[in-house]
């Protein structure tokens, strides 16, 4: 695949998640939410040239970087997700403005990353960038998948970063 397509499947993939995060969902821990993650990881190490021949351990360690700051945002966008149970059973999750933050640290450290590499005349490709976005991606459906199956009471399941659980939710009944 070329880098164009690996390009426009990357931003695609990103504005797709951005868009849906903020929109309330439905955590089905039974399903596989570990696909879409597993299918960029494979597209992203088909391509040859992941770490650049000339600058072996300088990529190495870019790519090492970027994949740190991908698990550390699938993680950290997983817990600012807020976590419900509604009265059927089922549970949902939504991201926070907290989860918003996380996405631009995010960006801004890849873009830091790519512009440290440029400026070490590091060649990167952009299956360095899709195999971190996989790795976010599985990180945070991990989580939330486990956080869904977490045995605490519903009422302290909606409790993320930045969200208060409400004061109705600590009541006991008389």
């Amino acid at each position: 695949m070329s880098g164009l397509v690996d390009g426009f499947l990357i931003a695609a993939v990103v504005v797709v998640v951005i868009a849906r995060q903020f929109r309330a969902q439905r955590i089905d821990a039974e399903r596989r939410w570990w696909l879409l993650p597993v299918v960029l990881a494979v597209v992203a190490l088909r391509e040859p040239g992941l770490i650049d021949a000339d600058h072996h351990m300088a990529a190495a360690a870019l790519l090492t970087a970027e994949l740190l700051i991908g698990l550390a945002t699938g993680a950290a966008w997983a817990w600012t997700s807020r976590v419900w149970t509604k009265p059927d059973g089922t549970v949902w999750s939504a991201s926070t403005k907290a989860s918003g933050l996380v996405w631009l640290v995010g960006i801004a450290l890849r873009v830091g990353l790519y512009a440290l590499g440029a400026a070490l005349g590091i060649h990167q490709q952009s299956s360095a960038l899709l195999l971190a976005l996989a790795a976010t991606l599985l990180v945070r459906a991990g989580i939330l998948a486990w956080r869904a199956q977490s045995p605490r009471p519903a009422s302290v399941r909606g409790s993320a970063y930045g969200d208060a659980v409400p004061r109705s939710a600590w009541k006991e009944r008389v």
